[in-house]
């Protein structure tokens, strides 16, 4: 019997985050998570998707990245990135991801941090996130995946209090982590009436929230060998758009 996954969607956009940020990109969004943040903006994908074979979904990829490949100079373009969700609670999204890259294509996955990370293709650029207080799962973070980070990677801090950001600045410095791969200083975008699930952890009382000028600030500041990012994608569509 063929592997198989649970998937929300599949889209040609552009990334909107990262150090890729800006680059044409095809998302395999899966279903499933099994945190809550605060600020999950994707929590329609937390049960909504159907079961596709792994030859769907990789055709389905090579279909939206066809035209970037018969264009002379489009080089390894569109990514490739498989995000959720959490794409990790599904074991057959390793093989998908080993054949995406001996497809060629750049790939990249987009992971909580609370799952083994140690699995996954090496040529594949994981982007992990380190929860912080704000998340409400800063307990779940899996703290041996730190050993398992290599250059190609990236750590990414969600930041949307001060809390977030002396926290994420302890981690920094306590685990060396800028010379490790690089770290992003994520602001978190507000949520829409629409994206506010239910079931999301709440903000843990007595933190001040963060804004995007304030956060900057303070990097400089502190002179943090970090990259700040917004969610460019956000700032293209509304916020709520799905499938961008």
């Amino acid at each position: 019997m063929s592997e198989s996954l649970v998937v929300n969607e599949v889209y040609l956009s552009v990334q909107g985050e990262s150090t890729f940020a800006g680059l044409p990109c095809v998302f395999v969004r899966l279903t499933a998570c099994n945190l809550r943040c605060s600020y999950c903006d994707t929590a329609y994908a937390f049960a909504e998707g159907n079961r596709r074979s792994l030859e769907d979904v990789r055709a389905e990829v090579l279909r939206l990245a066809a035209p970037f490949k018969e264009r002379a100079g489009a080089g390894t373009l569109p990514l490739v990135e498989l995000t959720g969700g959490e794409p990790l609670l599904q074991s057959a999204s390793l093989s998908l991801m080993k054949q995406l890259c001996d497809d060629g294509f750049t790939v990249l996955l987009e992971t909580s941090g609370a799952h083994d990370i140690s699995g996954v293709d090496p040529r594949v650029r994981r982007i992990m996130d380190l929860k912080c207080p704000s998340s409400g799962e800063v307990d779940r973070n899996r703290r041996e995946n730190l050993r398992h980070l290599k250059a190609t990677d990236e750590i990414k801090f969600v930041i949307g209090t001060v809390e977030d950001y002396e926290w994420a600045r302890q981690q920094l410095a306590e685990h060396h982590l800028a010379a490790v791969c690089p770290v992003l200083f994520s602001w978190v975008h507000p949520l829409q009436p629409a994206q506010q699930h239910p079931s999301l952890k709440p903000v843990p009382p007595g933190q001040t929230p963060i804004g995007r000028q304030e956060l900057v600030e303070r990097i400089l500041a502190d002179k943090l060998p970090v990259r700040f990012q917004l969610q460019m994608h956000k700032i293209i569509w509304p916020a709520e758009a799905r499938g961008v």
